[in-house]
């Protein structure tokens, strides 16, 4: 399977391959979330530790069970070969709707396929008002 656009990266496609990611984890659907990633993907997610894409799949879904209207913009923070680092913002609310605005920062490791073989992130959540959002 290859996942378009494929390594190495210039500009044009590094921004394709962010609002790919941006708009498959808006849809919320973890099936096709993680078709991106290859079969044996390696995952840091905070403090968790995340190996194939099996294992993804069950995170994600857990995962959108509690960051309830999830709502995601990925921004491209630079590129070379086969990486791209973006910085991205998130909302969501919780069971008791406390609203939340997550920040961070994710470094993405593509096969030769175009899948992500690598995802590093780093997050962190901060209290927000409903009035205060923005996305």
């Amino acid at each position: 399977m290859k996942k378009y656009p494929l390594p190495p990266f210039n500009e044009e496609s590094a921004l394709q391959k962010v609002q790919k990611a941006e708009d498959a984890w808006n849809s919320q659907d973890p099936i096709k979330v993680s078709q991106a990633y290859s079969i044996d993907t390696e995952w840091r997610n905070r403090d968790q530790f995340i190996n194939g894409r099996d294992k993804v799949q069950a995170f994600l879904s857990d995962k959108w069970k509690k960051e309830l209207d999830y709502k995601l913009k990925k921004e491209l923070w630079a590129f070379k070969d086969n990486r791209i680092a973006v910085r991205f913002e998130y909302e969501y609310k919780n069971e008791n709707g406390q609203w939340f605005r997550a920040y961070g920062n994710e470094n993405w490791e593509f096969d030769e396929n175009g899948l992500m073989q690598k995802r590093y992130a780093s997050i962190n959540d901060l209290e927000i008002k409903e009035s205060e959002r923005r996305l």
